[in-house]
């Protein structure tokens, strides 16, 4: 076997390999559809956990509608999903969350996180405005620099 031969069954081994670690079709829109639609706060919370796992994009959109939704804890792990999946299209979703006073802490700080490591300027110039505001919660204040001085964001 020559080497060109082998260098590409590799290529196409990898490429199989991260097609299958991908979730199928059907299981990402079954979680999709619990995430918003089941009437059990346990599968919800399941199946928004899941949804956050799978590193799926497709996902970014459920996660993202949920981050509105009525129930704080589904809320909560809505943004912690949407920290996994790092995608920009959930900034301004994090943004509402970081900046809700009324929200748990828990929640603000997992949208401080997942904004530093998405990294886009409007997540990062967001976290810079919430970590100088002096009527922002001081534990937030507190949180936020740490995670931007991890991030080596300054």
């Amino acid at each position: 076997m020559d080497l060109s031969m082998s260098a590409s069954m590799r290529v196409e081994e990898t490429e199989g390999e991260w097609y299958n670690s991908m979730p199928g079709t059907g299981m990402i829109y079954r979680l999709i559809g619990e995430a918003k639609n089941d009437r059990n706060q346990n599968n919800r919370v399941k199946a928004v956990m899941a949804l956050g796992e799978t590193r799926d994009p497709r996902a970014v959109r459920t996660l993202v509608e949920i981050c509105s939704d009525a129930d704080p804890e589904i809320r909560m792990y809505a943004t912690e999903a949407l920290c996994k999946l790092r995608s920009c299209r959930a900034v301004s979703a994090l943004i509402d969350r970081l900046r809700d006073k009324s929200e748990r802490t828990e929640t603000r700080r997992k949208a401080a996180a997942a904004l530093a490591q998405i990294r886009s300027y409007s997540a990062i110039q967001e976290l810079k405005e919430r970590k100088s505001d002096a009527d922002e919660d001081p534990a937030v204040r507190s949180y936020i620099a740490t995670v931007l001085g991890e991030q080596k964001i300054m």
